[in-house]
């Protein structure tokens, strides 16, 4: 990675450190758009003095580099906590607030408590701590795209998991996302327990 990408994801961060912020945490979700499995949060302030090379968007990157990622982003975080809201739940609450929800409580139970708060996407938090959104922040923010890294390998190996207790429906390949195997399966077995019903209504629609 050229030095000038790391300048560009450091540009908040560095922002903030001259405004007096000390640690700063970085807050992403992955799961979102999925038909099965829970949205996964993470928070995790990472020391800005020993940076993380090829830290970036999880989307852009191999499976095999963001498990390397994951590892040396715990391995190196100051603060770092995941969590995870489950299907019942967002389809009681709305995918939404079930982030929102996700993304709040993953801060809150970071054992360093944060100077400045900065999220992927439009997402005000319910927290009483300075925050801003980043559009497509896990791309330009070195501290949401490790967060983005850290939840990204969770949920997979979550889904992977439940691949082996409900493997008709593919989740291993899928992670819970509504492909055309996916929804054969849906169609042919019915929903199992980890699938979100407010998600899935349409597919038993004719």
């Amino acid at each position: 990675m050229k030095s000038y990408d790391i300048d560009l994801k450091l540009k908040t961060e560095r922002s903030l450190l001259a405004e007096g912020a000390k640690y700063i945490c970085g807050v992403d979700e992955v799961g979102r758009g999925p038909l099965a499995g829970p949205v996964v949060c993470a928070a995790v302030i990472m020391p800005l003095d020993d940076i993380i090379l090829g830290v970036d968007d999880s989307k852009k990157l191999s499976a095999k580099k963001r498990e390397e990622l994951s590892e040396k982003i715990v391995e190196k975080a100051i603060a770092c906590h995941i969590c995870r809201v489950e299907p019942q739940q967002i389809d009681e609450i709305n995918i939404l607030q079930a982030t929102r929800l996700g993304m709040k409580n993953a801060v809150e139970a970071l054992e360093v408590t944060p100077d400045y708060v900065i999220t992927d996407g439009n997402m005000t938090l319910d927290i009483a701590l300075p925050q801003m959104s980043i559009v497509k922040g896990d791309a330009l923010s070195y501290s949401i795209g490790a967060a983005s890294i850290v939840a990204k390998v969770f949920r997979d190996r979550v889904m992977a998991e439940y691949g082996e207790i409900y493997p008709e429906y593919g989740f291993a390949r899928n992670v819970g996302y509504g492909t055309a195997e996916h929804i054969a399966a849906i169609k042919k077995f019915g929903l199992c327990p980890i699938h979100r019903r407010s998600f899935t209504k349409k597919i038993f629609v004719s």
